[in-house]
């Protein structure tokens, strides 16, 4: 089995676990494929944390997770030195003890439930893939990614993400509501593992486990490398730089939109553009680039990036109608 069909099998197991989130979980794993962090933004109870738990179960490595409080201390995220009261050597008194960020894949819960000062503790790891601590910096692991949960609907006691960190996070998704068949199936689904967890040691779940299918880290790293070979076309490049020059420049599609951007995006929305449609490419089977593989990817690469005018909330505008007006305007 090549790597590409084992990312394949896997979001079609996560498909089978997570129920009527196909979307969602191909955004999770381009992310993966791209080597980039994630804010899934739903209301409770429609599977963020699910999806995440699904991922880290197939892929090798530490799973930690992060349930983010408003009396969490940046030090319960990145670890501390701690006195060693019967060291010999003075260098020796304090040891660093790595924090929960120290791992894989992490699930921070709830991330805009700690201070700005806690949410700041992840800006370096996540940027710079290290951790400075007591004045000395521990490198994390090379397969790291944050996948960071919110919820857009109750913001009493949050604190909601500064734009330098969102501009961090490669991708924004939304989750929504399943449907009415895909509800009854989850339904159907839950059951079926009480029954198994409550029946577990009898004769009644003796049925072979399914073979588990787990992705090393050497496949992920291989992954990277065949998905860098992608090609991109100096046309498809045009598209993506006159895509974003497009939100900083509103007004050269209508005065409508230029009243709807207050700022446009960073330069990461375009090298985020680049790199989610060569691993969208990459595991649809192509090599090279397509427009619809930015246009596939543009809602979750731009919506957090883009700075709305207070005109837009009036309108009921979204970041995601923003973007359907940019890609109706530019022309690929």
């Amino acid at each position: 089995m090549t790597n590409r069909e084992k990312l394949l099998e896997l979001e079609q197991r996560m498909n089978q676990q997570v129920l009527g989130q196909e979307s969602v979980v191909r955004m999770l794993i381009v992310a993966l494929l791209c080597d980039g962090h994630v804010l899934l933004e739903g209301l409770p109870g429609l599977a963020k944390t699910r999806a995440v738990r699904e991922l880290a179960a197939h892929v090798e490595g530490e799973f930690r997770r992060i349930q983010f409080t408003p009396d969490l201390l940046p030090s319960d995220i990145t670890g501390s030195e701690i006195y060693q009261q019967n060291a010999t050597r003075e260098e020796d008194q304090f040891r660093f003890r790595p924090g929960p960020v120290f791992g894989n894949i992490i699930l921070a819960d709830e991330i805009n439930r700690a201070s700005a000062r806690v949410q700041s503790a992840l800006l370096e790891a996540m940027e710079e893939r290290h951790v400075t601590v007591a004045g000395k910096t521990w490198p994390l692991p090379g397969i790291f990614m944050v996948l960071a949960t919110q919820n857009p609907v109750d913001q009493e006691g949050t604190w909601p993400l500064p734009e330098a960190q969102l501009d961090r996070f490669l991708m924004k998704v939304l989750v929504d509501y399943p449907s009415k068949a895909n509800e009854q199936k989850v339904m159907q689904l839950v059951r079926a593992e009480q029954q198994k967890k409550y029946l577990a040691g009898t004769a009644e779940v003796k049925e072979k486990a399914p073979e588990t299918l787990m992705l090393s880290q050497e496949d992920i790293a291989t992954c990277w490398q065949e998905i860098s070979a992608v090609y991109v076309a100096p046309g498809i490049e045009d598209y993506m730089v006159n895509l974003v020059d497009m939100t900083r420049h509103p007004q050269g599609v209508s005065d409508k939109l230029a009243s709807y951007i207050s700022f446009g995006v960073s330069p990461r929305g375009t090298l985020a553009l680049d790199r989610c449609g060569r691993a969208l490419a990459w595991l649809e089977g192509r090599d090279a680039v397509l427009p619809e593989d930015i246009q596939k990817v543009a809602p979750a690469v731009l919506r957090h990036r883009l700075m709305l005018s207070y005109q837009a909330n009036a309108d009921n505008c979204s970041a995601d109608d923003v973007i359907k007006l940019l890609l109706d305007a530019v022309v690929a």
